[in-house]
C-alpha cells in the first residue's frame, strides 16, 4: 500500500544528473510493472478507465530510465528519447479510445510509431493514483492546510471476501431431503455448500449455506422455487466486498481551523504554483467567507464533487450547469485547470517510487510537460 512507503527527501535527487544512469542499474520490465501494481494496484482504477502497459516493445526488455509526466505529448515524446528513457509513465494514457490504424496521420498514432521505433514502453495508472491512499488527491489535500480528510467515494477491495456475490441461506429438516439438496446444489456450477445443525422450536434441523454467482443463483433459486417447504424459508443475502481504508474518489477534507476563503485561494496557488485561479462564489458568500469542509478531485470534478456538502469544490475543471449548480447552494468553486491539480504530485511520485524500487533504476521528470491553457 502506498501508505507504507518511506519518503526519500528531494535533496537526495538532486546529486543525480537527469539523463546518467551510470550509477544505477536495471529492472526487468515484467519485473517492474509487478513492482508499480504492487506500489497502486492498477485494479483501484476507474471501470472506464484505459491503465497499465499500453505500448510493449519486444521482449526481453530491461529499464534503467523511467521518465514521469503527466501528458504524453510530441514535445514530451521527444525530450523522452533525448534523455534514453527506456519506460514512459505517462499519468494521463495517451491510447484512451481504440486505434483502428497505427499511421503518421494523427498525434497518438505517431506516438505509438515513435515509441515502438525506440524500443520505449507507455505505462499509465490514471485513476489508479486518483483512488491510492497517497496518491494524487492525497497530494492536492496537502495545499490546504491541517485537516483530516477521507474520500468521497471509497473504492472496494477488488475481491470479495468469500467465493461468489450471492449467499442463499435456508433449512432442511429430514436426512433425506438433505442429502437430495446438496447433491443437486453440487451439480450447479460457482457453488460452494456448507451446512451446520440449528434447533428451532426444540426441532433439530441442518441449516444449508450456499456461496454462489450472480449466474448460479438464477439456477438455485430455480430449484428451490420446486418446493416450497425450501422456497419459504429461504434468505438471499448480497455479498459486499469490503471498502478499502482512505482509498477512492475525491477527497472530503475538514481543517482543524476555518480559514477565509481568501486565505485558502492563497494556499491553494502556492501549492500548485499558479498566478490565477478561476472562482465562483456561492451565493451569499464573500473573499472573507469561512471555509472550513473542502471537497475536491484533481482533474475533473463534476462526477466526483456532484452533491457533496463542502464550502469549498476544488477541482481543475467542471462544466458550466455544474458550477451553477453549486453556487446556488452557496458553495464556492475553485478551478485550476485540468492537468495543473495532477502535475504536481509527480514530484513526490518520483520520490516514493525510488524508495518503493530500492533506487534500482533512474527515475527523471518531464521538463516540457505543462497544462495547454494559460491565461493570456
Amino acid at each position: 500500500m502506498l501508505s507504507s512507503v518511506r519518503l526519500i527527501p528531494r535533496t537526495a535527487w538532486l546529486v543525480h544528473s537527469p539523463i546518467c544512469s551510470s550509477s544505477r542499474s536495471f529492472m526487468d520490465l515484467k519485473v517492474l510493472l509487478s513492482s508499480l501494481n504492487d506500489f497502486a494496484s492498477l485494479s483501484l482504477a476507474e471501470s472506464w478507465d484505459n491503465v497499465g502497459l499500453l505500448v510493449e516493445p519486444s521482449q526481453p526488455h530491461t529499464v534503467h530510465t523511467l521518465f514521469l509526466t503527466n501528458d504524453l505529448t510530441e514535445k514530451v515524446m521527444e525530450e523522452a528519447l533525448q534523455k534514453k528513457a527506456d519506460l514512459i509513465l505517462s499519468y494521463h494514457p495517451p491510447i484512451f479510445r481504440p486505434l483502428k490504424h497505427i499511421t503518421w496521420k494523427t498525434w497518438k498514432e505517431r506516438l505509438v510509431i515513435r515509441a515502438l521505433e525506440n524500443r520505449v514502453g507507455i505505462y499509465s495508472p490514471h485513476t489508479a493514483y486518483d483512488a491510492a491512499p497517497q496518491g494524487v488527491n492525497s497530494w492536492l489535500a496537502k495545499g490546504l492546510g491541517v485537516c483530516t480528510s477521507r474520500p468521497i467515494h471509497p473504492s472496494k477491495a477488488p475481491k470479495y471476501p468469500t467465493v461468489g456475490t450471492h449467499r442463499v441461506e435456508f433449512s432442511v429438516n429430514c436426512t433425506e431431503d438433505l442429502d437430495k439438496v446438496i447433491s443437486a446444489v453440487k451439480e450447479i456450477a460457482d457453488v460452494s455448500v456448507t451446512s451446520f445443525s440449528t434447533r428451532t422450536d426444540d426441532e433439530e434441523q441442518t441449516r444449508i449455506s450456499l456461496n454462489c454467482s450472480q449466474e448460479a443463483l438464477i439456477q438455485v433459486v430455480n430449484f428451490l422455487s420446486q418446493s416450497r417447504q425450501f422456497y419459504q424459508k429461504t434468505e438471499i443475502l448480497s455479498l459486499e466486498k469490503p471498502l478499502l481504508l482512505h482509498t477512492g474518489m475525491g477527497r472530503l477534507c475538514t481543517l482543524d481551523e476555518s480559514v477565509s476563503l481568501a486565505t485558502m485561494i492563497e494556499r491553494i496557488k502556492s501549492h500548485l504554483k499558479l498566478s490565477h485561479v478561476r472562482l465562483a462564489l456561492g451565493v451569499g458568500r464573500t473573499l472573507e467567507s469561512p471555509v472550513k469542509v473542502v471537497a475536491l478531485c484533481a482533474g475533473s470534478g463534476s462526477t466526483v464533487l456532484q452533491g457533496t456538502e463542502a464550502d469549498l469544490y476544488l477541482t481543475g475543471e467542471m462544466s458550466h450547469h455544474d458550477v451553477l449548480d453549486a453556487a446556488s447552494q452557496g458553495i464556492n468553486v475553485i478551478l485550476c485547470e485540468h492537468s495543473n491539480t495532477e502535475r504536481g504530485f509527480l514530484s513526490d511520485l518520483r520520490d516514493m517510487l525510488g524508495a518503493h524500487l530500492e533506487n534500482k533504476i533512474n527515475i527523471i521528470l518531464s521538463e516540457t510537460d505543462r497544462d495547454p491553457l494559460h491565461v493570456v
